[in-house]
């Protein structure tokens, strides 16, 4: 499959990858192109402002959770009906898993990918001091990906000469810059930037900025670039259908961190995802076979959902009576009998489990690790990579796996996990491991069976 793709990337965080990738994807929607966008790595927040910009589902791409045919592939099946995959690249363009490798980073994504990048260049109050960073970031590249820089925060005056000076000391071209536009600055909170719903004028702010590039970027250059990416043959295996089975889905203000290929990989095994808010749902939907808790911010809203008695009594009630669960990361904050948020404040949770959740005021057991040494569903079905981001703690994280970090030789033990249940802090990508969504729907149509008296 033919797919022109290009990423856009940076030497560190906090150089307004987001900010500008959103600015790209609103400025190539103006021109009627059909864009699929990508996050490098796992977060959740970033794929949120794709998607406000383009309407789509925006996906993730990350080279620790999958192996390299499977990462082109979820490429391809995801930018199969499109003009154009454009990807944000993660932290600086060669930071990885640790301090002594680049995987899973930008650049690891854009060599397995062979897709062409475009560097960010921090440029304001330097001129001459720009070319040994360029020049070390092309010397760096293991395989030549970095096709076309960027330069941000320049003047329109300064921008024609410092494109002379660079473009004459090395071979890539200088594809346009971003000029200081601070009305479009983007806010951020403990986890990365403000959900997109609560940033005031938020399209206006992308709008403005779609505005400046239309004048500053060479857009023509960019797509004739993107267009020079080979062809990708990877394709995924049909997925394996189950029975089908009626999953609620806990989805609203708290409950906002989701993979979306996690979705659609349920929805083609067979899963009817039922979806429901734990903040403004009075009741569980009906006939449930299993529930679903992602992450998100629960903390934010305790208040709200400490008032919603009976959806916390509620789905208590269910899981006492066996139905699956899966829980991660907010959705376990939420199971625990009562959560402290940072101003102290405590509220009664759902108290599916006894213990109480907590800030800590730092992250907890952040980054990548493989979990292994136990089992999900009470099936064995090897080692699953995922990844933690939180700042809260609980009493009783769990102990049934072993965690260990993909760099040094940091573990502890994670995750609560029985017959039907997977409750933790680890975020988990289906793709990582997919017998993980096959146990979690096996046991829901277990459940159905029970419920409906047939016999197993």
């Amino acid at each position: 499959m033919q797919i022109p793709r290009f990423m856009i990337a940076a030497p560190a965080s906090g150089s307004g990858k987001t900010l500008i990738t959103c600015g790209i994807l609103n400025l190539l929607k103006r021109r009627g192109l059909k864009i699929a966008s990508f996050k490098c790595g796992p977060d959740f927040i970033d794929p949120m402002f794709h998607t406000r910009v383009l309407g789509t589902k925006s996906r993730n791409l990350d080279t620790f959770f999958t192996d390299e045919k499977t990462t082109r592939a979820l490429l391809a099946k995801n930018a199969a009906d499109c003009d154009l995959a454009v990807m944000e690249g993660v932290m600086g363009y060669f930071d990885g898993i640790g301090l002594d490798s680049s995987r899973a980073g930008a650049s690891d994504l854009a060599q397995i990918t062979d897709t062409p990048v475009f560097l960010i260049i921090p440029a304001k109050g330097v001129s001459r001091s720009v070319l040994p960073m360029i020049k070390g970031f092309l010397d760096f590249q293991e395989k030549p990906c970095i096709k076309g820089l960027i330069l941000n925060r320049v003047s329109p005056m300064l921008y024609p000469r410092m494109k002379e000076m660079i473009e004459n000391e090395v071979d890539v071209p200088v594809v346009g810059y971003v000029p200081v536009v601070n009305e479009c600055a983007l806010e951020s909170r403990h986890l990365g930037l403000l959900m997109p719903d609560e940033i005031a004028s938020l399209q206006d702010k992308l709008d403005l900025l779609a505005d400046h590039l239309e004048k500053s970027l060479d857009v023509n250059l960019m797509l004739s670039i993107a267009q020079t990416a080979p062809e990708i043959t990877d394709c995924l295996p049909a997925a394996e259908k189950r029975k089908p089975v009626r999953i609620g889905l806990a989805r609203d203000e708290a409950f906002c961190f989701f993979y979306e290929d996690n979705l659609q990989l349920m929805r083609e095994m067979g899963a009817e995802l039922v979806e429901f808010s734990p903040i403004h749902d009075a009741h569980l939907p009906e006939d449930l076979d299993g529930l679903w808790l992602h992450g998100g911010y629960p903390e934010l809203y305790g208040k709200e959902l400490a008032e919603n008695v009976t959806m916390r009594e509620e789905i208590r009630a269910a899981v006492s009576c066996g139905l699956p669960l899966l829980a991660e990361c907010g959705g376990f904050l939420y199971l625990h009998s009562e959560l402290k948020d940072s101003d102290g404040n405590i509220w009664p949770m759902a108290g599916v489990i006894p213990e109480k959740a907590f800030y800590t005021g730092r992250l907890q057991r952040f980054g990548y690790m493989t979990m292994s040494d136990g089992t999900y569903f009470g099936e064995e079905i090897g080692p699953v990579r995922s990844h933690e981001f939180h700042y809260y703690d609980s009493e009783d994280p769990g102990d049934t796996f072993l965690a260990k970090k993909p760099s040094g030789n940091r573990s502890w033990r994670a995750v609560r996990s029985g017959p039907s249940m997977h409750i933790g802090f680890p975020h988990l990508y289906f793709y990582a491991n997919p017998k993980l969504a096959g146990v979690f729907l096996d046991t829901a149509e277990k459940f159905r069976k029970r419920r409906m008296g047939e016999t197993l």
